[in-house]
């Protein structure tokens, strides 16, 4: 019998089916001079290099994780664990693979044309944001097509799942974390030295550690990114089915109503990405929107009549007030464009605020950037408050978790427009250090300046829907234990503040991401040191580097960063792993409920203040250099580059890989919710 799992199932084949396709086409592009091909193949060995040994050191966690499910959840559990882990790095490879393809066509693309390029990169992108939605959509309702093979029962055990949301959220905060050590700590070592003590241009050949800063906007924005939205998308979309079950136990549509949002959004996503053209004012962000506002109002149209047919006899809640919920979702979705777009822009006072500042020195253009920095909290959280409540009153806590799901439900559109900006970022790069004529930088240079934003944009989109997504988990925790004890919902979920257990959890909780944020920050730095410290090596001791005689030794530098990366990543990563263990098994359930709002509330509010920061900082010296206030080289340029210099680690490393650590820790505690008092 055909059902809504086959359903699922084919929309994410044909989801992934069109990424293939768009990545054979891309790969038939030419690839331009022979030196562009050779930069492009040391970027693209280098993330391999890296990718490769980051995984092989996952793997054996992931290993020893599967053996440790299989004694104590079972072997359906493992398994579930297992696929998750898989396609979570099937997702950050595949749009690793076509970034690192997609960046040197980009380049000889620019010599056609904005338009050439734009289609070429966002193409580029688009596979890695289809594969992200067309592999989490396949993943979970291809393991639920095969728990409902295993079973004669209506609706079969699906504890599983959440093994599976575990799987992706392991891979992701590795892929988030280590990714995002080794572009920062390349991006921050080769510009201290060849910007700062050496006065050589951004990506210019003769720095050492180029290639290597090249080579982290693929491993940490492109598959770091992938790897966090394929696990938001699948974590969400167990805990919706999770919720659904609960609250209509006796209505199977309601578990099944998901996988038809997310299929059709698929399709929405495909056809969105048609749309994306430049207009006649040649504006490159309007042309990106164009594709994200035809996917969300298609998959607006086709929600109410999928939410009549599926959810229409549900007896708890009315077709309209689902039906809004869903729509919550993608206003928040856009919301959260428009306010980060806001404080990040070039083309708004932040920024502004911040590159003005500049002029006054190194001192005042960090106060202004950290100022800026936490007042962008302000409207997220109220968006997102805002949204939580709405949904509520709406339809209880499932309207929240379909008001997450329908998020995320755009995720491939969503994506696609962040991936859009590492393969721009290269594309610059190779056209750089490959001295292409002045119109090619031209396009290079606004599709990297739109990229930067889209950057930004993306980031706030995966913590806005990071914060929804671990809300659902919550709710789903705490309903979990309400089932396990047969208590009632609000005995259970009532997390006490006089209660001493519910403090101390509150406490241990809001200071993870804290300590996961410092962590990540001194991983860079030590990174940044060690490169650095190689890159001054090569100048001094390779005579001819800086006459151009000489090429560095690109190779030394990509080592010693992806070392470095790999080091740095471990501890951080096991924190969300083993704290949510610890005070669960130790404190017990109420201290865990604690802990885990603890680490909702404080990871918002330092994730959205370090993402949107760092970027406001990055392009606050990106307008002094299009010539204002003195322009490149000048004292408000040098002081705007120490503001990027404290940015990049924030945007791109601590800030974004706490939306996965927010996640893992509410999806152990589901996974323990069993076993603990």
């Amino acid at each position: 019998m055909f059902t809504l799992t086959h359903v699922a199932i084919l929309s994410s084949i044909c989801t992934v089916a069109y990424a293939i396709y768009l990545s054979l086409r891309i790969e038939k592009l030419p690839k331009g001079s022979p030196e562009m091909s050779s930069i492009s193949d040391a970027i693209s060995e280098g993330a391999y290099a890296f990718l490769n040994r980051q995984y092989k050191t996952v793997g054996v966690i992931a290993i020893a994780i599967v053996v440790l499910l299989w004694f104590t959840l079972g072997y359906l559990a493992s398994i579930a664990f297992g696929v998750g882990a898989f396609c979570s790095a099937l997702a950050g490879y595949m749009g690793m693979r076509i970034s690192v393809r997609a960046n040197v066509r980009t380049a000889e693309a620019a010599k056609s044309g904005l338009q050439h390029a734009l289609t070429v990169a966002f193409h580029g992108g688009s596979v890695t944001g289809l594969m992200v939605s067309g592999l989490a959509l396949f993943s979970v309702s291809g393991m639920y097509l095969l728990l409902t093979s295993l079973t004669t029962e209506t609706i079969p055990n699906i504890q599983p799942l959440i093994a599976l949301g575990f799987g992706g959220s392991l891979i992701s905060v590795f892929a988030r974390l280590g990714g995002g050590i080794y572009t920062k700590g390349a991006d921050v070592g080769t510009d201290m030295v060849g910007k700062i003590e050496k006065n050589i241009p951004e990506d210019d050949p003769r720095n050492p550690g180029v290639i290597a800063d090249l080579v982290g906007d693929n491993v940490g924005d492109d598959a770091g990114m992938a790897a966090d939205l394929f696990e938001t998308y699948v974590i969400t979309l167990v805990a919706v089915m999770i919720l659904g079950h609960l609250t209509f136990p006796s209505y199977p549509n309601a578990l099944l109503y998901p996988f038809a949002v997310g299929a059709f959004a698929n399709i929405a996503s495909i056809i969105g990405t048609l749309f994306v053209r430049l207009g006649r004012n040649k504006n490159i962000m309007q042309a990106l929107y164009k594709g994200l506002i035809v996917a969300s109002v298609l998959s607006l149209i086709a929600l109410y009549p999928i939410t009549y047919l599926i959810m229409g006899e549900n007896g708890l809640y009315s077709i309209g007030s689902l039906y809004i919920a869903n729509i919550i979702g993608i206003i928040v979705t856009f919301g959260l464009v428009a306010i980060t777009e806001y404080f990040t822009s070039k083309s708004y006072s932040p920024v502004k605020t911040i590159a003005s500042s500049s002029s006054t020195g190194h001192g005042t253009n960090i106060i202004a950037g950290l100022a800026i920095s936490m007042k962008a909290t302000l409207p997220a959280v109220l968006l997102i408050a805002s949204a939580t409540l709405i949904s509520f009153v709406l339809s209880g806590l499932y309207g929240i978790a379909l008001s997450a799901m329908s998020m995320l439900s755009i995720a491939g559109i969503v994506v696609a427009i962040d991936a859009f900006g590492p393969i721009t970022d290269n594309a610059g790069g190779i056209a750089e250090m490959t001295n292409q004529p002045e119109s090619v930088r031209k396009v290079t240079d606004s599709l990297d300046a739109v990229g930067n934003t889209t950057k930004a944009i993306t980031k706030a989109y995966a913590i806005g829907s990071a914060g929804l997504a671990a809300l659902v988990l919550f709710a789903s925790y705490t309903q979990e234990l309400s089932v396990l004890t047969t208590a009632s919902v609000d005995t259970v979920s009532n997390f006490s503040l006089s209660d001493p257990f519910v403090i101390v959890g509150l406490l241990i909780g809001a200071s993870l991401p804290y300590i996961f944020g410092a962590l990540a920050m001194e991983a860079v730095g030590r990174t940044a040191e060690s490169v650095v410290q190689e890159v001054r090596r090569q100048f001094k001791e390779i005579k001819g580097i800086m006459q151009g005689k000489t090429k560095p030794e690109y190779g030394r530098a990509v080592d010693i960063v992806t070392k470095s990366a790999l080091k740095e990543m471990i501890i951080p990563a096991l924190i969300p792993v083993v704290v949510p263990i610890l005070v669960g098994f130790v404190l017990g359930s109420q201290a865990l409920g604690g802990l885990l709002v603890g680490t909702i509330v404080t990871g918002l509010f330092v994730a959205i203040s370090m993402t949107t920061g760092g970027a406001a900082w990055d392009n606050a010296k990106k307008y002094i250099e299009e010539g204002f206030l003195g322009g490149k080289g000048s004292p408000a340029h040098q002081a705007a580059v120490t503001g990027d210099t404290v940015g990049d680690p924030y945007k791109d490393t601590a800030g974004p890989a706490i939306n996965p650590m927010i996640k893992v820790a509410n999806i152990v505690a589901l996974l323990i919710a069993g076993s603990i008092r």
